[in-house]
């Protein structure tokens, strides 16, 4: 991956998705950094830097990976940029095609009644994509989750790691973590909070 690319990202993070103040994170802690990864994941420059350096940190990484995926709505737009990317990289002829999928936070109570949505099959060699990592539960809900369908989970790619104690947790459930960017990329980016 360029260190262009990646700088890009960072910057376009700090810009749009991370602010200072006094927050409640969605684990219940207060922090004085909120990180809305959506604000650039679900934009069209973040979708192309996301999916460039998403799809070479996984090639990087030395993962074979089939999908990408993780909880609803954080991932969502994080597997569909790398997925997107592969499809334009495999067209030039540079790697295979990577697959994007959906966990739902519970099972479908109507129709087929799927937990995971999308093309995901038993069997895949599958990355578990995070928005930001915190304390890594909904990674490790995720995981859990692909487990359950069959799924061969290789490791975690986060947009963010807040830098918290979720890396660790995810280790020591012997998950190997990737991330672009950190918290610590972050700050120095933002504005100071007003006096």
């Amino acid at each position: 991956m360029t260190d262009s690319t990646l700088s890009q990202l960072v910057a376009l993070l700090a810009d749009r998705s991370a602010k200072r103040g006094d927050f409640v994170l969605a684990s219940g802690r207060r922090s004085s950094l909120y990180i809305d990864c959506r604000l650039t994941a679900m934009s069209p420059e973040g979708q192309l830097l996301i999916g460039r350096a998403g799809l070479a940190n996984l090639r990087e990484s030395g993962w074979s990976v089939d999908s990408v995926g993780g909880l609803t709505l954080g991932a969502d737009p994080i597997a569909y940029a790398i997925a997107h990317a592969s499809a334009l990289s495999h067209e030039r002829g540079d790697g295979a095609l990577v697959r994007a999928f959906t966990v739902r936070k519970e099972a479908k109570q109507h129709g087929t009644g799927k937990l995971i949505e999308g093309p995901f099959r038993s069997g895949d060699r599958v990355v578990v994509v995070e928005d930001v990592i915190t304390t890594g539960g909904s990674a490790l809900k995720a995981v859990d989750a692909i487990r359950a369908a069959g799924g061969e989970v290789l490791g975690i790619l986060a947009l963010v790691d807040r830098e918290e104690g979720g890396r660790e947790a995810l280790q020591n459930a012997g998950l190997t973590v990737r991330a672009l960017a950190t918290a610590s990329q972050l700050l120095p980016l933002l504005p100071p909070l007003p006096a």
